[in-house]
């Protein structure tokens, strides 16, 4: 009995991601600007920049857990579409501030992210691993959200779910372009 229901659970989780890697993804990434995320990085520097969206996620967290299961409904699913385009917005920041450009193909900001999140990106951009990537935040959502159905507790833990995940996610990006390498500065 309970394997059928993890198996329903799993094609489930399947078939949405399935739906997100087909469309959402690349919708995502059109909506977003980049000349923005380049002025904002040129504005307020690379790390302030990550904490703000890291604050717009977890304003999201807040909302979509605040009301339990009432404002879970509604607000599970933007928060998600925010927590994407979040941690989208973070890594073209990096890669910008990084790379010095700010404008960038679809292509290679999808095997950026799935590396990022330890999804297989082979040479080119397959439907299998954009459906991995899917499926992958799909999972991260899905462990939270039995947490917010508690008022208030699901609010704190909504909040600080996103802004742990896009704070972890800005330092594996930087870690892929050889930041987190380099050897620390002594002072004598």
């Amino acid at each position: 009995m309970k394997l059928t229901k993890f198996n329903k659970l799993q094609a489930g989780i399947k078939r949405q991601a399935q739906k997100l890697s087909q469309e959402g993804f690349k919708q995502i990434f059109d909506h977003i600007d980049q000349l923005n995320i380049k002025k904002g990085v040129d504005k307020m520097g690379l790390e302030k920049f990550i904490d703000q969206c890291a604050y717009l996620a977890a304003g999201s967290g807040v909302i979509s857990g605040s009301g339990g299961i009432i404002t879970m409904v509604v607000g599970v699913p933007l928060d998600f579409m925010n927590l994407i385009t979040q941690q989208f917005r973070v890594t073209m920041a990096i890669m910008y501030y990084y790379r010095g450009s700010y404008q960038m193909g679809f292509e290679e900001f999808m095997k950026l992210v799935a590396t990022s999140l330890k999804v297989d990106a082979r040479v080119t951009l397959t439907k299998t691993m954009m459906e991995g990537i899917a499926e992958k935040l799909l999972l991260l959502l899905g462990t939270r959200t039995a947490e917010r159905m508690i008022p208030i507790i699901g609010a704190a833990i909504g909040g600080t779910a996103n802004y742990l995940f896009i704070k972890r996610m800005a330092k594996s990006v930087k870690e892929m372009q050889g930041v987190g390498h380099q050897e620390p500065v002594q002072v004598f």
